[in-house]
């Protein structure tokens, strides 16, 4: 199997593109296509237009696409050898084999791309462009360098917004293309720069549409692309041929490293839900369904009536959340959001994450082998109880570690869907002796000395009284787990 690598997709092709190849498959899809095609869609049908290039596009939205560089520090331990960094050597004497002295600091360079989304200097990128950045540097097309300021950054997502200061003068900027409307087929052109050679150039088709099972984000809901990007792409755009943005270039799929063809784009809709983030606030805020689900598979799609596997069966209902308010019981398959079809759990949290706060949806649902349809509101997930994240010091096996309340808006936040109450480990120090004895964040405390532990007060108060031994129960992805401990 290959690999996925970060990369951003290039793609808007040359002056050079091999138009009788795009002719001859044109030609062929007019001839096998039960439906004409839409007014905006043409075939070529003289020399003259054979000489049709995309150039004009290209003059029109190069400039908003940008050169991202970025400096962080890394840790390196120094070795006496680099024979100490054979893998024989480390199978053997371990991985700190040859190493001696303290870890010397050094500074790793990387490069990426990024698009000019209004003309006040708002730059949207990949988040591993800019991860653990010290200083992030902008390359405009005019070949001005300037530093950006990062205002938001959304790891599930893997979207960043920068800021430049456009020092009065108006930056060109892409406009955001509703990504559902595009096809499969469709034109598409990507700029990037790959390998930190310059702005390049490619151009190919919409290979596919609504791609999950990527594994790349959280929120895996992707735009494929055939055209060529390699590494350095990352961040760039994505771009119709009318000049819009249809997307963010993020990975391709690879054997070697660099392109066969299987690109990935985050569709603008999602890009333009982060952007407006940034502009009010600085931090996501995604609707919050209230229920939890499972996709719908092809042994499940027979018992619920359905000609095809496709759709979230819901398995979990948060009382009083909005499923519960929009009348979802377990049990009930959601196949459709807005009339958008939802094929597997991926693509219904897509759907409800690019829609807006204190705006509804309509979910097509079957329930007992009948249609219907319900009303969903999009509202944000509650902080009940109050998170209330303490330090746990003193004489005892969780001394280091930092616990707080569960509660459906801190689940949304450490991504454990579903985990709505109780007390969860948020962070551990290292060293501490919660770290030695193994416990991580996210590990959901259940019980202490067999005393259920149900907020982090009461989590506090047991582990404060004297104990000559220690019996601590936890959940960790799903699994619960004892820890015996002697004082």
């Amino acid at each position: 199997m290959g690999q996925l690598m970060r990369a951003a997709l290039s793609c808007f092709c040359g002056r050079g593109i091999t138009a009788v190849a795009v002719v001859a498959v044109a030609v062929v899809m007019v001839a096998l296509a039960p439906a004409p095609l839409r007014a905006e869609q043409q075939v070529p049908a003289s020399q003259e237009q054979l000489k049709l290039s995309f150039a004009p596009v290209v003059r029109q939205v190069a400039p908003a696409v940008v050169n991202i560089y970025t400096k962080r520090v890394v840790q390196q331990q120094p070795g006496l050898s680099p024979l100490f960094s054979d893998p024989l050597f480390k199978r053997f004497f371990g991985e700190n084999f040859g190493f001696f002295g303290m870890p010397r600091e050094r500074i790793q360079n990387s490069l990426g791309s990024g698009v000019i989304v209004s003309g006040d200097g708002l730059i949207v990128t990949n988040y591993h462009v800019i991860r653990g950045a010290t200083e992030i540097r902008v390359v405009l097309a005019d070949r001005r360098e300037l530093e950006a300021e990062l205002v938001l950054e959304d790891e599930r997502t893997d979207l960043s917004v920068l800021r430049i200061d456009p020092q009065g003068k108006p930056l060109p900027f892409l406009s955001f293309r509703d990504s559902d409307a595009i096809e499969v087929g469709d034109l598409v052109l990507a700029i990037g720069n790959p390998f930190g050679v310059g702005q390049t150039v490619t151009s190919g088709i919409v290979s596919a549409l609504a791609r999950t099972q990527a594994g790349i984000s959280d929120y895996a809901f992707f735009i494929q692309t055939d055209a060529a990007i390699n590494p350095g792409n990352s961040g760039g755009a994505l771009v119709t041929l009318d000049g819009k943005l249809l997307g963010i270039n993020t990975a391709i799929y690879s054997r070697s490293g660099g392109s066969i063809g299987i690109g990935f784009a985050i569709p603008a809709n999602m890009v333009r839900t982060v952007v407006t983030s940034a502009l009010h606030g600085g931090r996501v805020m995604r609707p919050w369904p209230g229920l939890v689900g499972q996709s719908l598979t092809a042994d499940l799609a027979e018992g619920f009536g359905l000609e095809r596997p496709g759709g979230v069966v819901v398995s979990k209902v948060y009382p009083g959340g909005p499923a519960a308010a929009a009348g979802l019981r377990r049990g009930d398959a959601i196949v459709a959001v807005d009339e958008q079809p939802v094929d597997d759990l991926q693509a219904f949290r897509f759907r409800i994450a690019t829609r807006e706060l204190g705006t509804t949806v309509n979910l097509d649902v079957r329930r007992d082998h009948q249609p219907l349809t319900l009303q969903l509101e999009m509202s944000r997930a509650p902080e009940t109880p109050p998170r209330a994240a303490t330090k746990l010091d003193g004489r005892h096996p969780l001394a280091g570690a930092t616990a707080a309340n569960l509660s459906p808006a801190l689940a949304e936040e450490l991504d454990m869907e579903g985990a709505w109450d109780g007390v969860v480990i948020v962070d551990v120090a290292r060293g501490s002796p919660a770290y030695r004895l193994g416990f991580r964040p996210g590990d959901i405390m259940v019980a202490v000395n067999q005393v259920d532990c149900e907020t982090v007060q009461t989590l506090k108060t047991e582990l404060e009284r004297p104990a000559e031994h220690w019996s601590i129960t936890f959940s960790r992805d799903g699994r619960a787990r004892t820890v015996e401990i002697s004082s």
